[in-house]
């Protein structure tokens, strides 16, 4: 008999969850998802920028698990491409982080070092070498405080990816092995059945109830995001997360840019080129007042466009093609992401609370997720 696993929710942690278990010999995939396929929320609302190697962390849990999806990605971009003939955005041309003080230029003498030794290339520019490759460049400006560019990090090894097609392969590509999808479908109920010892030993849930029939599972990994949070509530094991909310917009330049390019950041804006004369812009920081749900505000927008325009001073003149928005799931008392099992069950995983990270860390979260099914 196969391993029957259950996904909820099929954003990019889902999807790559899918996909990876479905290329398991005798492990049998379902996933559900309650939003319309079109409707990407998170996903849809990230730039898919894989900073990694230009993350200022020295060490740590979170560093660890960025750096090994990165090299993840290397080899999971063309196997997909080739499972599923889906051609896939995905920048190789690196990070150039703008450095607006000199002493923040020497302070990433020590990260330099330290990625040397991971195995990453970092370089570090001062503002001549900066005007001798990227000149037009130069103009770039912080605006709180106000401050000319001195420099650069330059990381050839961190990446970019359009999320929503990444997703969209990832289950073509779990499809294609077998997986089961499910949209607009809601879990109604569940099964269990209880441990020997009675009520405080653990449990293992059984079935999964929808609109569409019962399922009889083995493992059910919750991955839905802030839809996770009710999930555990149900389930007697409260995940504290809280919505942080996302604006982008896509910029049509007025004049053709150098293309293809690294993402070009700086003051936490990201300008993403997708080809030689459009880009994105991402991507807002919004908290909710009073435990409410954010909500856009066309101020912070405003305020992510003026900053973009100061780094491109060209992006005043840009025709403004789309803006979006979305939240993220971001833990509350705990690091992100939330991986673990969800006691007293010893069949249930949540995989969730990636926060601003989902899209660069969906490839190890699969893996680790795996490690679950075969320690």
């Amino acid at each position: 008999m196969p391993i029957q696993v259950g996904i909820i929710g099929c954003g990019v942690v889902g999807a790559a969850i899918a996909y990876t278990l479905s290329q398991m010999p005798g492990v049998k995939v379902w996933v559900w998802d309650r939003r319309l396929p079109q409707a990407y929320e998170a996903t849809g609302a990230a730039l898919g920028v894989l900073m990694a190697v230009s993350s200022p962390k020295l060490k740590g849990r979170h560093l660890q698990l960025r750096l090994e999806s990165l090299r993840q990605y290397e080899a999971l971009i063309p196997r997909l491409q080739a499972q599923t003939h889906i051609e896939i955005p995905y920048n190789r041309q690196g990070i150039l982080k703008l450095c607006f003080s000199v002493d923040e230029l020497q302070r990433w003498q020590a990260i330099q070092g330290v990625r040397q030794r991971q195995g990453f290339g970092l370089e570090i520019w001062n503002a001549v070498q900066l005007s001798e490759f990227y000149p037009e460049l130069m103009q770039a400006r912080c605006l709180e405080p106000p401050m000319g560019v001195q420099g650069a990090i330059y990381s050839p090894d961190d990446r970019q990816v359009d999320p929503v097609v990444l997703t969209q392969a990832l289950l073509v590509g779990a499809q294609r092995q077998g997986a089961q999808v499910r949209f607009e479908t809601e879990i109604q109920a569940w099964r269990e059945e209880r441990g020997e010892m009675g009520e405080g030993s653990d449990r293992t849930l059984t079935h999964i109830c929808t609109p569409q029939g019962d399922y009889a599972l083995d493992w059910l990994i919750v991955a839905a995001g802030l839809g996770s949070v009710p999930l555990a509530a149900q389930w007697q094991h409260p995940v504290p997360m809280e919505p942080v909310l996302g604006q982008a917009l896509q910029l049509r330049l007025p004049r053709p840019w150098r293309y293809p390019q690294p993402v070009i950041s700086g003051n936490d804006i990201h300008l993403v080129p997708l080809n030689a004369q459009e880009l994105w812009v991402g991507a807002t920081v919004e908290f909710a007042a009073n435990a409410e749900v954010p909500r856009a505000d066309r101020q912070a927008l405003e305020r992510l466009y003026q900053g973009a325009i100061a780094l491109y001073p060209d992006l005043a003149e840009a025709q403004i093609l789309k803006t979006w928005s979305g939240h993220r799931p971001r833990p509350v008392g705990q690091a992100a992401p939330v991986i673990k099992r969800l006691s007293p069950y010893a069949n249930v995983i949540l995989a969730s609370g990636h926060y601003r990270n989902g899209v660069l860390l969906a490839p190890i979260t699969a893996t680790k997720i795996q490690q679950f099914l075969c320690p």
